[in-house]
């Protein structure tokens, strides 16, 4: 699988208060080894040490660059529904924001600095539109206006379980950023 050989030169850096339940998730089912997968917890708000007080996030990016000089890309995730939650550019190189089909065809007209700023926009769970009653065709439309020239790509692991466009964004990522 596409993802599996990229998750051989990747570290997961995963920041939640008090709860490991993704970097749990990543560990049971073997995505990546468990020495490349750090549960950073902030005892407080997770938007916060993305954003604001990112030190317990670059800790545990250091730790992964000094066990693993051979990374060539670390994934820093923060989960939640929040339109508003945005990374610091001291802590990312990179954005790609996920917003749900399951929250309604609304999301992208609503922006918010991820959806409107983000490297990538991946609009996730495509499937679930008829049961939701969202239209992929206002979500697309609502996308472009709300990005301009920003790239975005609808997706669903159903269909596509290597998320194909998202994948090959990143591979062209990693590209441009060895071309350096």
């Amino acid at each position: 699988m596409p993802w599996q050989e990229l998750a051989q030169r990747t570290g997961a850096t995963l920041r939640w208060y008090g709860v490991t339940e993704d970097a749990d998730f990543l560990r049971r089912n073997a995505v990546l080894p468990d020495d490349r997968i750090a549960a950073v917890q902030t005892g407080g708000c997770p938007h916060t040490a993305i954003r604001d007080d990112i030190t317990a996030n670059l800790d545990a990016i250091d730790d992964l660059i000094a066990a693993h000089d051979e990374l060539d890309l670390i994934l820093v995730e923060s989960g939640g529904d929040n339109l508003t939650a945005t990374f610091s550019s001291g802590l990312i190189d990179v954005q790609i924001f996920v917003i749900d089909v399951a929250g309604g065809d609304k999301v992208p007209r609503k922006g918010g600095p991820g959806v409107t700023f983000s490297d990538l926009l991946v609009i996730n769970k495509t499937d679930l539109a008829p049961l939701v009653g969202a239209d992929l065709d206002v979500m697309r439309r609502d996308a472009a206006a709300a990005r301009g020239d920003r790239p975005f790509a609808l997706i669903s692991l159903t269909a596509d379980p290597t998320a194909g466009p998202v994948l090959e964004w990143v591979r062209e990522q990693l590209r441009v950023a060895q071309a350096v």
